[in-house]
């Protein structure tokens, strides 16, 4: 059984990374230069043109813009320091696209912070940005831009732009009318970076000037080379000038609206809104405080207590585990079993509480100080998720009693962390705890965003969902579910009618590829009541560093059949294999117990690593639902606090053609816990995952209760990571 330091871990995870932050040299070491407003394409800048500021790290933000050459909507997150990136959804009028006259475009930036500005010297801040590189191309461009503070209040910025900054347009084959734009008929669909057109042909200078006026107000203008040569092809007059004007006004801290006017006649506004993690509205949590830790009374206080006697009587533990359970339930934790001896005590514990487990385990070694008799020295908290006992942590009550008041790092060097023994010797069941049943009758709101067709769709119904845990490991869920109202409707794939798409034969699109996902509107806005799963789920751990899961059952709302899974994951190790195959049948749309035709079997092995940082990589390789083979790529970003921000890609055998618009599958995962903004502790999360399209290829099975999540929740990384709450 490996078992490992606090502190030590703490080293080992994060030198590597500061290493790795500080080899750049001493200009490394300098804050990246932080954006004062965001600009239309929803990042620090002007108006239409990018400067070379960031927003501080792990920043979310949000930005809404509209004038009379289109609408911009735009998630950005700030990946690294120095590193942004945004996803954008922008409506342009005029263009056709199918049987409409205008697209929604799906459009993809990054921007990478090279210098930060030396206030001692004329050295500016220096970023190169990509804009729209993986998306349609219609907004595509590239830059180099610097940008140096002249004064508190005044910040100048200067660059070079090709592509739509050079005042290149393109645009997209079958449209009536050109313009000065360049006719390219793989502009439209993209998807896929286009790396021999990036820093080519005509380039222009832009520049722009930034004036704090107050803390709040500040004024901008710009020279902007962007032409609009794309909507002036398709009837927008062209700006009369390329100077623009805009002011913001920030409020309440986190949101900035903006009106600004392009070339003197067009005008806009926009509103933008950003978010940092680290900066929560209620940083320390409004949860009750918990429990003082008990210090032990003298030996000659209590002679009994300290020699141990008391363990030969048979109704010491009953007694003693029926207090501690109680109390733990008060703190939101369930006492699972209990193995007690006159110096050693072990306690297994459901979390169902706290977001960061460290303070769960906190609480539960302050309670235990307060129901264990003197002589107890050794406490060992083992965390139990679906079951399962996932991790041990080994404290001393000298240490916890010594270190309460100190900062947590103190207790952290003496803890020791260990994989849980699957089957301990002398664990003594709490009476009650299984069979148990748990659930409720609550509201449910489903949305959809950066649709195709549309930019927002929703449904809100209510949803009675129910857990009935057998025995330890072995769960009966699912949920019923019924719509009241919502803007999404039942519709076939494309232009096809529920009816029309019905009377096919098969599921199929016109190049014989098997439709397993895009007609996963066939499964909304239906009035009658929905099961979207209901499953009987087994977890198992053979060893103490190999968990197992199978499901069966209605899987998830398309589909049902059985999903088997194992995980080899190690306590302290930052690298975890794993494996899953499935053999599902495609759900019928209305039925709620039927099935359609299809069925197929999926399967991958997997590697996860945690980078440190709060960064964790996934790579999955096998079979899709489609039935295609390849490969899927994710990192995702944890913070302390619990907030997940991560991006995907999947690439598979199956060709362009066939995949359709957007070349591959690929994505942003969101994920921010509700304690987060409420201050109150929580384990619940809202999140979800903006596609950029929902198409066949690389389609994958969504289980809920996947090991690898489920695991490391108490694992060295993610423990670690808010061991800060061990003391709250």
């Amino acid at each position: 059984m490996r078992k490992s330091r606090l502190s030590r871990h703490l080293l080992a995870t994060t030198l590597p990374v500061a290493l790795l932050l500080t080899s750049g040299g001493q200009t490394a070491l300098a804050e990246p230069m932080i954006g004062q407003g965001m600009n239309a394409y929803g990042l620090p800048g002007a108006i239409d043109t990018p400067t070379a500021e960031m927003l501080p790290d792990g920043t979310i933000g949000a930005t809404v813009s509209y004038s009379e050459y289109g609408q911009r909507n735009t998630v950005m997150f700030q990946v690294l320091p120095r590193l942004s990136t945004a996803l954008r959804y922008s409506r342009l009028d005029n263009i056709e696209d199918g049987d409409r006259d205008y697209v929604w475009d799906r459009s993809f930036d990054l921007r990478y912070q090279l210098l930060d500005e030396n206030e001692n010297s004329w050295q500016p801040a220096l970023a190169v940005g990509l804009r729209d590189f993986m998306g349609t191309g219609l907004y595509s461009a590239q830059y180099m831009v610097a940008s140096k503070t002249i004064t508190p209040q005044l910040r100048v910025s200067a660059g070079v732009g090709w592509g739509r900054l050079g005042g290149t347009c393109y645009i997209p084959g079958g449209q009536g009318t050109t313009g000065d734009c360049e006719l390219r008929d793989d502009i439209g669909n993209g998807g896929k970076p286009q790396p021999d057109d990036w820093f080519r042909g005509s380039a222009k200078a832009f520049g722009s000037i930034s004036y704090q006026a107050t803390d709040r107000l500040r004024i901008v203008a710009e020279y902007s080379p962007e032409t609009y040569g794309l909507e002036s092809a398709v009837g927008e007059e062209e700006p009369s000038s390329q100077i623009n004007l805009g002011a913001t006004y920030s409020f309440r801290d986190n949101y900035q609206l903006g009106l600004y006017t392009i070339g003197g006649k067009k005008f806009g506004a926009q509103f933008s809104v950003a978010l940092n993690p680290r900066h929560a509205p209620y940083p320390s949590g409004i949860e009750p405080a918990p429990a003082p830790v008990r210090p032990r009374p003298a030996q000659n206080a209590d002679p009994e207590g300290w020699s141990g006697v008391w363990a030969s009587d048979p109704t010491a533990q009953p007694a003693i585990q029926t207090a501690l359970g109680e109390a733990l339930a008060g703190e939101g934790q369930q006492l699972e079993s209990m193995a007690l001896s006159a110096n050693r005590a072990e306690v297994r514990i459901r979390n169902q509480r706290y977001i960061q487990h460290a303070e769960a385990i906190g609480r539960t070694a302050r309670l235990m100080t307060r129901a264990l008799p003197p002589s107890v020295e050794t406490f060992v908290i083992t965390t139990s998720a679906g079951g399962l006992p996932t991790s041990s942590v080994t404290l001393r009550r000298s240490d916890v009693e010594r270190l309460e008041n100190t900062e947590a790092s103190k207790i952290a060097s003496v803890a020791v962390l260990s994989d849980a023994d699957p089957r301990p010797a002398g664990l003594v069941p709490t009476p009650g705890l299984y069979p148990r049943l748990q659930g409720g009758l609550r509201p449910y709101m489903s949305t959809s965003l950066f649709d195709p067709d549309e930019p927002f769709r929703y449904e809100i119904g209510a949803r009675l969902s129910g857990e009935y845990a057998i025995s330890p490991g072995l769960v009966l869920s699912g949920a019923i579910q019924q719509r009241v109202l919502g803007s999404t409707e039942q519709e076939g794939p494309g232009s096809q009618t529920p009816e029309e798409y019905l009377a096919q034969d098969e599921d199929v699109n016109a190049r014989g590829v098997p439709r397993v996902r895009s007609d996963g509107r066939m499964y909304s806005g239906n009035n009658k009541p929905v099961i979207p799963n209901l499953t009987l789920t087994w977890y198992a751990k053979p060893t103490d560093q190999i968990y197992t899961r199978v499901t069966v059952g209605l899987l998830e709302r398309a589909y049902g059949g059985v999903s088997a899974e194992a995980l080899w994951k190690p306590v302290n190790s930052p690298l975890a294999f794993g494996a899953e195959v499935n053999r599902v049948r495609k759900r019928d749309f209305e039925d709620m117990f039927g099935f359609r035709d299809y069925e197929v079997t999926t399967g991958h092995v997997s590697a996860y690593y945690e980078f440190g940082d709060g960064f964790v990589g996934e790579l999955e390789v096998g079979q899709y639902l489609a039935g295609d083979r390849g490969a899927s790529v994710s990192v995702t970003r944890e913070f302390a606090n619990g907030w997940r921000v991560g991006a995907y890609a999947t690439k598979t055998d199956m060709s362009e053609e066939d995949f359709g618009e957007g070349s591959f599958d690929k994505g942003v995962t969101i994920s921010l816990p509700i304690g987060w903004a409420t201050g109150q502790a929580s384990k619940q999360r809202v999140g979800g995952i903006i596609r950029s399209l929902s198409r066949d290829g690389g389609s994958k099975l969504r289980v809920s209760g996947r090991l690898y999540n489920t695991v490391r929740e108490s694992h060295s990384e993610k423990l670690y990571q808010g061991w800060g709450k061990f003391w709250r």
